[in-house]
């Protein structure tokens, strides 16, 4: 009785979760029109904006980027801020030598929103404060039309905060780890190309932190970004609703930045979203508490609670449950194989119709259960305590950068997986060979729990797996392919670029002698210094030698320019072949 109870409850929950989330996406507003169309409504004198870089640990590499990329924003009327947390001299020299603006203070108290509030504070007391301000995160990049695009929205005077989207330039470690990035999206474009627009339809878009735009006056009035929770973000619009000002949301890829490599700091920074979106929930700006928040906005946050405490302890629960009927004799699901398909196989081809229409490629099973169960425990853990104890958690960052050179094994992580793995494998062979082992009186349900067992085995298995963490490297998928003219002695020849990095360059259609010195002509960089490193099947391999002009050229055309990076939507095709090499064992993609 308790295990059935608990699945049912379990599963209410989960599907008013849903109900929750498709009355969300019943409506969208895109917002791209009319920033064309209020595009300069400012007129000649351009607003002043305050651009905050914040940082604690990050190194030089990651930096750079995001420092050069906002210095090349083509809005005029900028200053471009750096605000370290970790009080770094090599950092402070950097950011002189970039004429950028250094900020340190002498806590961490407020971790991130604290760090972002002293600078608001020594911003009010410069003797002209900027209009706006946007903020970046240390691994995101601005392309060039970022603040100007932004700003066009803030035609409305109620606007007190634009949100942008965020897109990643590098594979998460679940499309990475089970070599999909090419054919499957990331886990966070369901949530920014379809969650977010939606959600701006009903007037409830959010912060998201980075890659975002917010008034002056407003974030004053508010006395800053709040520090109640770990995420300081969703409070901040709340706080801003709470007052009064709009939150708006323009569906446009306007940055790009690091996703985390590594799968402990994929699933740390997921546990601290919910974390925080529990603390936001106990906090002044609750659904329950007394303030000025709309319906909608109470609304907005019980969806997201009911996402985080529903979605992943059933995903724990469907794993462990028909253990209880193998080994134990439980029947969870009492129920007759053609009930099965009536009602619930209906329910669910119904389900992947209605996503596949609201956003198609974005959910695919097995897949989207894999990502939602790496994570599980962890933030299952997050979501209850930060419900029962919101106060006294510390802010966890997501670390960055490091050596992902080699295979690693997240054994502590892969551990509960292998052995629910290995306990269903071993109930579901037990229950073929030997009669005495599989209980008779499950009847026709027996059917039921056999496709559900054999279902998690595939699910355990691909989660295992995507435990095994592979080495990474440098890619820039939206530079390939490109054309280049590369000069030798005595030969000009113009080539294909297969990859292209800060510090090599791959080439096709002419192979060269190890040693090989040239320049080569890159579209919008220049002519660099190269030199032969290695020969290769269809051409070479060269180092590229750039002078620092040519370096920060190369580092605006990789992340400042052109299209999202990355795949919008599964493709099936590339999904099956990418799966099939990664089970394969085959390590060339």
């Amino acid at each position: 009785m308790l295990a059935s109870y608990s699945l049912f409850g379990f599963e209410l929950l989960a599907m008013a979760g849903t109900v929750s989330s498709y009355l969300i996406m019943s409506r969208i507003t895109l917002r791209s029109e009319e920033a064309d169309t209020h595009a300069g409504w400012w007129g000649e004198n351009e607003p002043r904006v305050a651009i905050l870089i914040a940082t604690y640990n990050e190194e030089l590499e990651i930096l750079e980027r995001t420092i050069i990329g906002a210095r090349a924003l083509q809005h005029r009327n900028k200053e471009v801020l750096v605000l370290d947390d970790s009080r770094r001299d090599w950092l402070r020299d950097y950011c002189a030598e970039q004429g950028v603006r250094y900020m340190r203070r002498p806590d961490n108290k407020g971790s991130k929103a604290g760090n972002i509030n002293h600078c608001l504070d020594r911003l009010a007391e410069d003797p002209v404060p900027p209009d706006f301000v946007a903020v970046l995160d240390a691994d995101f990049v601005p392309h060039r039309g970022f603040i100007s695009r932004c700003l066009a929205l803030f035609h409305d005077p109620e606007v007190g905060l634009v949100q942008t989207p965020q897109h990643f330039f590098n594979a998460d470690p679940i499309q990475h780890n089970l070599g999909i990035s090419h054919s499957y999206p990331d886990e966070q474009r369901f949530f920014f190309d379809h969650m977010q627009p939606s959600r701006d339809g009903w007037g409830i878009a959010f912060c998201c932190g980075t890659s975002s735009v917010c008034r002056w006056t407003a974030l004053r009035e508010i006395g800053g970004l709040p520090t109640e929770s770990v995420t300081e973000d969703f409070m901040l619009t709340l706080d801003l609703q709470d007052k009064g000002w709009k939150s708006v949301y323009l569906a446009e890829p306007l940055t790009e930045g690091l996703a985390p490599e590594g799968l402990k700091e994929y699933v740390t920074q997921r546990a601290r979203w919910c974390l925080g979106l529990m603390q936001i929930a106990r906090s002044r700006l609750g659904p329950l508490s007394k303030n000025n928040l709309r319906l909608r906005d109470r609304w907005s946050v019980l969806d997201s609670v009911l996402f985080w405490t529903t979605s992943f302890p059933f995903r724990i629960a469907v794993v462990v449950f028909p253990l209880l009927y193998w080994y134990f004799g439980t029947i969870v699901v009492d129920a007759q194989l053609a009930d099965v398909l009536t009602y619930f196989g209906v329910f669910f081809l119904w389900g992947q119709m209605v996503q596949r229409v609201l956003m198609p490629g974005m959910v695919v099973p097995i897949l989207h259960d894999v990502g939602q169960l790496i994570g599980a425990i962890p933030i299952s853990r997050a979501a209850f305590t930060g419900l029962f104890k919101p106060k006294g958690h510390p802010f966890s960052v997501t670390a960055k950068g490091g050596d992902r050179t080699k295979i690693t094994v997240q054994w502590q992580m892969m551990m509960p997986f292998l052995i629910l793995l290995v306990l269903t494998l071993i109930a579901l062979l037990l229950g073929i060979f030997m009669d005495r082992f599989s209980y008779q009186d499950a009847g026709d349900g027996k059917w039921v729990v056999l496709f559900w067992t054999i279902y998690n085995i595939f699910v355990l298995a691909m989660t295992v797996l995507a435990c095994i963490e592979l080495p990474r490297r440098e890619r820039h998928i939206a530079d390939l392919p490109d054309r280049g003219i590369l000069v030798t002695d005595g030969d000009i020849r113009r080539l294909w670029i297969s990859s292209l990095t800060i510090d090599q360059a791959r080439l096709r259609g002419k192979g060269y002698p190890v040693g090989t010195k040239g320049t080569l002509r890159l579209r919008d960089v220049g002519d660099i210094p190269v030199e032969v490193i290695a020969p290769t099947v269809d051409g070479c391999r060269v180092r590229l030698l750039p002078t620092a002009t040519q370096r920060e050229a190369l580092l605006v055309r990789f992340y400042a320019e052109g299209a999202a990076p990355g795949t919008a939507r599964a493709q099936l095709g590339g999904l099956l072949a990418g799966l099939g090499q990664r089970l394969s064992f085959n390590s060339r993609r």
